[in-house]
């Protein structure tokens, strides 16, 4: 492996922690290096299970044609008109968010859609996350960094396949 970049440096997510809170919604503009387009029969409704459900916030909107939402920084969604699929596409899009979001975002993904929400779940990999399909059948991951134990069956996973922790 080459020099490592300090990557949380530029990154919006804070490190893992017991009490880390989540950045605000950034209200900035800046040029977006990453948006998921989201296709919807009913921008109206979309755009209220998002925020309510999600936590994004409406940055702009241009009636009947688009709506750009966001939650943190290069968190970007653009919700724009069209047929709903008839299924979830196995294709996902995650978003970070922090441990003490995950109950919480679930609870209100059930509140706006019942159904909509499966998990959370523990993955080998040392994060939390919970999947959430949209009302226009969109796959959402949000996921949540776990700190790091050295100790922990996660951390020997990651040993197992050649990566070393932090401090290692």
């Amino acid at each position: 492996m080459t020099d490592t970049y300090p990557a949380f440096e530029v990154s919006p997510v804070p490190a893992p922690g017991p009490d880390t809170v989540a950045p605000e919604p950034f209200h900035g503009i800046y040029g977006m290096p990453m948006f998921v387009s989201v296709p919807t029969s009913d921008l109206a409704a979309s755009t209220d299970f998002w925020v309510r459900g999600l936590g994004f916030f409406a940055l702009f909107s241009a009636p009947g044609q688009v709506v750009h939402l966001r939650r943190w920084m290069f968190q970007d969604i653009l919700l724009v008109p069209a047929g709903r699929p008839a299924e979830a596409p196995a294709l996902s899009v995650s978003f970070s968010c922090v441990l003490g979001q995950v109950d919480e975002i679930a609870a209100a993904c059930e509140a706006a859609l019942p159904g909509s929400t499966t998990g959370p779940r523990t993955m080998p990999w040392g994060s939390v996350e919970l999947e959430v399909i949209t009302p226009e059948n969109a796959r959402v991951v949000m996921t949540a960094a776990r700190p790091y134990d050295p100790e922990s069956p996660e951390a020997q996973h990651l040993r197992d396949i050649g990566i070393e922790g932090p401090g290692a």
